[in-house]
Order: C-alpha cells, then sequence, then structure tokens
C-alpha cells in the first residue's frame, strides 16, 4: 500500500517548454538546502533551520517538494494537521514557488496534494486553513481561485512579538 509520505505525483505542465512535468515527492533533510533560491525571494516566509526540521520530524507526509525533469526543486509545502478526538484539520504552513515556475499551476498542485494527503492520513481531517499576509492581493486571490474563503481576520500576526510592533494582520482562509 503506498502511503501518502511516500507518493510520487507526476502532473503534466504544458505552459512552459522547460518544465513540461512537475514531481511531487516527500522532502527530506537534505532537500532543505536546495530551497535557498527560492526562499530568498520576498514573497516567501522563512524560518530557521530547526522549524523545517520539527515540521519534517512531526509531519512528514504534509511536507513535500516539486521538482523538475532536472531535479530542481521548483516549489514547496510545509504543512501539519490539527485537532484532537474527531476534530482534526489540516494547516498549510508555507507553500511557494521558484519565481521562474509561477503561473504554471504548481502551487495548485502542492495543494491538491495536500489535500490527498489530509484525506488519506490517519487523522482524516475534515477541513484545511491557512493564514495570508492581508495586504497579499495575489495570494488571496490564487487562494481563492483554489477554493479558499476569508473567515476571519488575525490583528498583528505577522508582529515580531513586541506589543507596541505594528505588525501586519492576516486573513485565516478555510476550504472544506
Amino acid at each position: 500500500m503506498t502511503t501518502p509520505a511516500s507518493r510520487t505525483s507526476q502532473t503534466l505542465i504544458a505552459d512552459r517548454p522547460e518544465s513540461k512535468m512537475t514531481s511531487i515527492t516527500p522532502l527530506k533533510a537534505t532537500d532543505l538546502l536546495s530551497l535557498n533560491s527560492i526562499n530568498l525571494d520576498v514573497l516567501t516566509e522563512n524560518y530557521h533551520l530547526g522549524f523545517y526540521l520539527q515540521y519534517l520530524s512531526d509531519w512528514p507526509a504534509m511536507f513535500f517538494k516539486s521538482t523538475n525533469p532536472a531535479d530542481r526543486c521548483t516549489g514547496y509545502m510545509m504543512g501539519k494537521s490539527e485537532g484532537r478526538g474527531l476534530e482534526w484539520h489540516s494547516h498549510i504552513t508555507a507553500v511557494t514557488v521558484d519565481c521562474d515556475y509561477r503561473r504554471l499551476g504548481i502551487a495548485k498542485d502542492l495543494v491538491d496534494h495536500l489535500v490527498t494527503c489530509s484525506e488519506e492520513s490517519t487523522q482524516d481531517c475534515y477541513f484545511m486553513d491557512l493564514y495570508v499576509r492581508a495586504t497579499n492581493r495575489l495570494a488571496i486571490d490564487m487562494y481563492k481561485k483554489f477554493g479558499f474563503s476569508v473567515f476571519r481576520r488575525v490583528v498583528a500576526y505577522y508582529s515580531m512579538g513586541e506589543p507596541s510592533d505594528d505588525g501586519e494582520d492576516a486573513f485565516g482562509k478555510y476550504h472544506q
């Protein structure tokens, strides 16, 4: 039996000749080094190494990457499952695509793969959520196309933890 963590997804992308096919595979700790160029993008949230390793340890089936035919990392998804008893949901912590591979459907493929992993997980997650910067119109519109809707605004979600910090608000988005 194939588990979500061991599954490889092949997705045809016809918009660009250099990326005819994308593979979605589980991320390994050694792959974290290949994320540097993707994480340098201003639209991508960055975390410390321990944070990535914690996700790999706790939710390996929900942390995966997309690669091109030359095995170059073109994007990744960091997700997790949260809840108690029978009330579990999945959460998108980060989904990002290399700027050279955007608008090819890779982000949608990564989200769809997380949906599949969430449905097949032992927790049987019944919805998915995420947070997005309230000023990030591109991401808000993209998630709307993916079927997410805003369910709340979190004031100063992106603050640095200081009481006087005027951190940016986030929209909590929901998908069932």
